[in-house]
């Protein structure tokens, strides 16, 4: 990882969750203390029901913590923020709009009134070739493939300048060949944005190729951090080159050491 990077961008102090349900109340996350610096990618990884979901949609602001804190550029997390943009697995397009037209629609609320149409049309064009899908722009979600739909939520997140870009399993719907090529496409825009990472995930793989640091979490309920993984891997990576790499082999021993040694009891069916 780049030893310039700041150290304590986000913040999340003693976070506690609990949701009341028609059996009582469910503790899903305790006692989660995590730093991630600016410039880092983090993955979190644990088995289904571990609370890895609840953790992001924390940090995004959409809920907020029975008990602790949590913290973004020294500032309190209160709500959502265009300086935190999420992409979940279910891209969230609007059918009825091109894709063009989706990510406008960001760019407008956030631009828009500092800036004008001309120049938010601009950046709705930058946010599309970033992902390379100028070519798609007047197409609607229903014409293009499941892949180039996930590219395009991605775009739309990015159109916003976010700081922090969250990322809830965005690739866990589409099938081995996409899901590469997408990670592949992820590593190059994070290397060109430098943003600040969160990624949920199951797949190992994934977590070992894309992150500079993955976050353990143990079952559920009441689930925390089991352990924290730092990837010192170099960038740019390749993901055929790590495939013989011995310290991707060792780092991929290690989480799957983790979830299905340590944590190999999966939890039952809800």
């Amino acid at each position: 990882m780049n030893a310039s990077l700041t150290t304590k961008y986000i913040e999340i102090q003693g976070v506690e969750q609990t949701f009341r349900t028609a059996k009582g109340v469910f503790p899903a996350l305790r006692d989660v203390n995590l730093t991630i610096a600016k410039g880092e990618f983090v993955a979190l990884i644990g088995h289904s029901g571990c609370g890895k979901s609840t953790l992001l949609n924390l940090i995004a602001g959409l809920t907020s913590p029975t008990g602790g804190a949590l913290l973004c550029a020294n500032k309190e997390i209160k709500g959502p923020g265009p300086e935190r943009a999420v992409v979940f697995q279910n891209h969230s397009l609007l059918p009825w709009l091109t894709c063009e037209d989706n990510i406008y629609l960001a760019v407008e609320r956030v631009f828009g009134a500092r800036e004008t149409k001309a120049q938010l049309k601009l950046r709705t064009a930058a946010a599309l070739a970033l992902v390379g899908l100028t070519h798609a722009g007047q197409k609607r979600p229903g014409e293009i493939s499941g892949g180039m739909k996930q590219r395009v939520g991605i775009a739309r997140a990015l159109s916003m300048e976010p700081q922090v870009l969250l990322m809830d399993e965005p690739f866990g719907a589409l099938d081995a060949l996409t899901r590469a090529k997408l990670q592949d496409e992820l590593l190059d825009i994070v290397a060109r944005t430098h943003s600040t990472v969160v990624m949920v995930t199951h797949d190992v793989d994934e977590a070992v190729l894309l992150s500079d640091k993955i976050v353990m979490l143990t079952n559920g309920p009441a689930a925390t951090i089991g352990e924290v993984l730092q990837v010192d891997l170099p960038r740019p990576r390749s993901r055929v080159e790590l495939a013989e790499d011995a310290r991707y082999q060792q780092y991929r021993k290690a989480v799957i050491d983790f979830l299905y040694t340590r944590q190999g009891h999966v939890e039952k069916a809800a």
